[in-house]
C-alpha cells in the first residue's frame, strides 16, 4: 500500500454556485454537502489538488474556503491527515431539536403606537429625521470605530466615552452656559432612562417628588414606580409656582426652557426662587431641556443648570429631539456627590448605551457637524411653524410658539377637546387633548400642535384642514 494521502471516495460534482462566485461558491458548496450528510462527520475531505482539477478553479481559492470552513469549526485541519468533517458541526451546537409538527400560536401584531409616528399631523415633539445627513453619519460611524479600534468594543466605562463626554461638556459650556467638566457627565440611552436612574437612585418608598401641572407624563409614571408620591404643582404665565413646593420633597422636575407641554420659559427670578427652594428643602432639581436648541424669536436663556451654586440641579439632555428620534443617546450632567450612585444604578440595570452610537457621536460633535445641523434645522422648523399659524383662522389663540417643537392651540370656549380630536382624527389628523397632561389642573380646551416632522407641502394641505375643523367647532 502506498504512502501518502489516499484519495476520497466522495465523489464531488462541480457545483453551480461555482459560477456566481468561485470563492464564496466553494464555501457554500462545501458546507452544503457537510449540512447534508453528504459528507458525514468525521470523513475526510478531497485534497484542494484533486478538487481544484475536479471544479475547475485554483487551489488558491479552494485553500481559503477550506480555511473559511476551519474557521467557523464545520472541519478540522491536522498535518499529515488531511481536512476532516469536524465530529460535531456548529449548527448543532445551537440549534434546538426540530419541534414536533403542532399548530402556530397566534402572534400578536407589534404595531407601533400611531401617536409617536413622524409625518403624521401634528405629532408633536418629533424631528424632522429627512434633515439629518446620513452619510456624515455613516461616515462618522466609519471614522469613529476605525480610529478606536478593536479595544472600543470591549465593554467602556458605565457613564460613557470619556470623549464623548468632553465633547458633551464643551458643548454645554458653549450653549447653554454650563460651568460643567467631562467627569460631571453621563450618557444615558434618553432622557426617560435618566429619570428612571433618578427615581431609582433618589427616591424611596414614601418619598415626596414634586412635578408640574400640566407635565410630562412619563416623569410622572416613572416616579410613582419608585414608590413615590407625586404632587403636581401648578403652573403661573412664568413657569412653575414655586411658592407651593412643599418643604418635605425630595426632588422637584420642570421643564425650565419650553414647559411641556404648555411652552413657556421659566423666569429667572422663578428660577432662583427654585435653587432657593432646593437649598432650604434639601431637596434636588432634575431639568429636562428636551428641545431648547430651537429658540425662534430670540436667543434662549441659559440653563438652570448654570445658576446652580448650591449642586442641587441634575440636568437631562438629548440627542434624539435635534437628531433623529432613533438615536437613543442622552446624558445627564450631575452633582458631584451623586454620581457614585447613579453610576452603581447604571451599572445594576446594565442599560449602557452602544459603543458604535458614541463613537458616531464623537466625530459628529468634535466636527462641527452637529452645530451646523442645528442650524439649518432651526431654520426649517421656523418656517415650517410660521407656515403652518399663517394657516390658522383669524383670532386663534395659541402659546409657547416662540420656541420648541410644538405649541398649543386654544379652543373656542366650551369646545369639547375629546369631540374635537375625534373630529380631526376622522379626517387624518392627530392632536393630544391638553387635558391628558393635567393631574388637578383645571385648564380652558387646548390640543397639542407638532408640525416639525412635516414638509412644508404637507403643512399647507393638513393646515387647511385643521383650520376648517376650527372655524366648524
Amino acid at each position: 500500500m502506498s504512502r501518502g494521502k489516499a484519495a476520497s471516495a466522495l465523489d464531488l460534482p462541480r457545483p453551480d454556485t461555482l459560477d456566481a462566485g468561485k470563492q464564496q461558491g466553494a464555501y457554500e458548496a462545501l458546507r452544503t454537502a457537510i449540512l447534508t450528510r453528504q459528507l458525514p462527520a468525521g470523513s475526510r475531505l478531497p485534497s484542494t489538488r484533486s478538487l481544484a482539477e475536479r471544479w475547475l478553479v485554483s487551489r488558491g481559492t479552494l485553500e481559503a474556503a477550506f480555511e473559511r470552513l476551519h474557521s467557523e469549526g464545520y472541519v478540522q485541519r491536522v498535518a499529515g491527515s488531511g481536512t476532516r468533517v469536524s465530529a460535531v458541526i456548529p449548527e448543532q451546537f445551537i440549534a434546538a431539536p426540530a419541534p414536533t409538527e403542532s399548530p402556530r400560536r397566534m402572534a400578536v401584531p407589534d404595531l407601533p403606537e400611531a401617536g409617536v409616528q413622524s409625518h403624521v399631523p401634528f405629532v408633536a415633539r418629533r424631528p424632522d429625521a429627512g434633515l439629518f445627513d446620513l452619510k456624515a453619519w455613516a461616515r462618522c460611524i466609519t471614522r469613529g470605530l476605525l480610529s478606536a479600534g478593536p479595544g472600543a468594543l470591549e465593554a467602556a466605562h458605565p457613564a460613557g466615552l470619556p470623549a464623548l463626554r468632553a465633547h458633551i461638556a464643551d458643548y454645554l459650556r458653549s450653549y447653554r452656559g454650563m460651568h460643567c467638566e467631562a467627569d460631571e457627565v453621563i450618557v444615558t440611552t434618553g432622557i426617560r432612562h435618566g429619570l428612571d436612574l433618578i427615581a431609582r437612585t433618589l427616591l424611596k418608598p414614601g418619598d415626596t417628588a414634586c412635578v408640574e401641572d400640566p407635565g410630562y407624563k412619563p416623569a410622572r409614571r416613572l416616579f410613582r414606580l419608585a414608590g413615590a408620591q407625586v404632587v403636581p404643582i401648578p403652573l403661573t404665565a412664568e413657569g412653575l409656582d414655586t411658592g407651593q413646593l412643599p418643604g418635605t420633597a425630595r426632588l422637584a422636575y420642570v421643564t425650565p426652557a419650553h414647559q411641556a407641554p404648555l411652552g413657556m420659559t421659566l423666569s429667572v427670578s422663578h428660577r432662583l426662587a427654585l435653587l432657593d427652594w432646593a437649598a432650604r428643602a434639601d431637596a434636588w432639581v432634575v431639568e429636562d431641556d428636551y428641545d431648547s436648541e430651537y429658540n425662534y424669536n430670540s436667543a434662549p436663556l441659559a440653563a438652570l443648570k448654570s445658576l446652580d451654586g448650591g449642586d442641587r440641579v441634575i440636568y437631562c439632555g438629548s440627542f434624539n429631539k435635534n437628531l433623529f428620534p432613533g438615536l437613543r443617546v442622552g446624558f445627564m450632567v450631575v452633582p458631584t456627590t451623586l454620581r457614585p450612585a447613579l453610576l452603581r444604578t447604571l451599572q445594576l440595570s446594565g442599560q449602557s448605551v452602544g459603543v458604535t452610537d458614541q463613537l458616531g457621536l464623537v466625530e459628529f460633535l468634535g466636527s462641527g457637524a452637529f452645530v451646523r445641523h442645528l442650524r439649518a434645522s432651526r431654520q426649517a422648523y421656523q418656517a415650517r411653524r410660521d407656515a403652518l399659524l399663517a394657516c390658522l383662522p383669524h383670532g386663534c389663540t395659541v402659546s409657547g410658539q416662540q420656541a420648541g417643537l410644538h405649541f398649543v392651540l386654544w379652543l373656542p370656549a366650551g369646545a369639547d377637546e375629546a369631540d374635537f380630536c375625534a373630529r380631526a382624527a376622522a379626517v387624518g389628523l392627530t392632536l393630544q387633548p391638553l387635558g391628558t397632561f393635567c393631574v388637578e389642573a383645571n385648564l380652558p380646551p387646548a390640543v397639542i400642535i407638532g408640525y416639525t416632522a412635516l414638509t412644508l407641502a404637507q403643512i399647507r394641505f393638513h393646515g387647511r384642514v385643521l383650520s376648517t375643523l376650527l372655524l366648524a367647532t
